[in-house]
């Protein structure tokens, strides 16, 4: 009896979806378990039945859940690809300060100067690879074993902008929490120190946000124009000293360098933000980035948060001492 040109050198083979690996459709749990299968291959597979889910036809868009089974008989060079033995994040150091951690997430408190994902140019130290190499050390997670899930930030900021960053340390988290990202159920409190001392000490800044993507530099106008955005800025005075004034913000929109641009349109530009109009005082000017921090984040769910309830009415915040610009 002839083999079928799918079966051949192919065996059966057994997965069980884990916790990471469930909640996602079929073809995607798919794609990312055996990167080099031909996607038109991988629904071929499922179409004449050599993929099943729990002993049973399934499709493409078939949802899994934790503890399923799929039963392959697909050609064994797709399991036999072997992993890494070395990884990037390795060579990222294991310098963190950890606000709070959990079987959940990690929250982390960046110092400026550090990006947090690599960039274009590639960098191998990055707050995600600094993580990544902890829990690496910690054996909470790895890539041989995690081949559906890497741990991933929920939220990031700017490469010179210090304070709290948020990374979900399995699937569940991170898909609850960046769900209460967009919906505003994480309240952000940030602090920066701006050049000259505002009129008014607490008020509601509205305006609308242009994006050049190519100088990576906005800018704030009144009326609403092509490509623009609108943006609320919510500020409140809290100290004065000399020339400075220390504001407390509350984005009620969240856009690319908003508090930095909104800030300068008012004619009150960050120290130290010379993209955004600061002018530096001499070389012993000590604001060498942007004085901005993300110093508070409170969890106020409003709806269900499954696993992450246990989080609802929490705050954490930065201790004032270990903001540079506060110093």
């Amino acid at each position: 009896m002839d083999v079928p040109p799918l079966l051949l050198g192919a065996a059966m083979r057994e997965i069980i979806i884990n916790k990471n690996e469930g909640n996602q459709r079929l073809d995607k749990f798919l794609s990312k378990r055996f990167k080099d299968m031909p996607k038109s291959l991988m629904y071929k597979y499922i179409r004449t039945k050599y993929i099943k889910l729990n002993g049973k036809r399934c499709h493409k868009d078939s949802k899994l859940t934790t503890g399923d089974v799929l039963t392959l008989y697909i050609k064994d060079e797709f399991f036999e690809s072997k992993p890494k033995e070395t990884y990037d994040f390795l060579k990222a150091p294991i310098k963190l300060d950890i606000i709070f951690e959990d079987e959940n997430i990690i929250l982390v408190n960046k110092q400026p100067g550090l990006i947090v994902h690599p960039d274009e140019n590639y960098h191998f130290d990055s707050l995600i690879s600094r993580i990544l190499h902890y829990l690496y050390d910690k054996k909470e997670y790895n890539p041989k074993e995690d081949k559906a899930f890497t741990p991933a930030l929920v939220n990031r900021i700017d490469r010179n902008t210090g304070g709290i960053v948020i990374c979900a340390k399995n699937a569940e988290a991170l898909r609850i929490l960046n769900a209460k990202m967009k919906s505003r159920e994480l309240t952000k409190l940030y602090l920066c120190l701006v050049a000259g001392r505002l009129s008014r000490k607490e008020g509601t800044l509205t305006g609308y946000l242009t994006k050049d993507e190519k100088k990576n530099k906005v800018s704030i106008s009144k009326q609403k124009a092509i490509d623009s955005k609108e943006i609320k800025t919510l500020y409140k005075v809290i100290g004065e000293k000399g020339i400075f004034s220390l504001v407390e913000v509350d984005l009620l929109t969240g856009r690319t360098h908003q508090i930095r641009a909104h800030m300068s349109s008012i004619g009150h530009p960050l120290a130290g933000d010379t993209k955004y109009g600061y002018k530096m005082r001499g070389t012993n000017d000590k604001y060498k980035y942007q004085a901005l921090y993300a110093y508070k984040l409170t969890f106020k769910f409003t709806s269900d948060s499954g696993i992450m309830k246990y989080l609802d009415g929490k705050t954490f915040e930065v201790n004032k001492k270990d903001i540079w610009f506060l110093q």
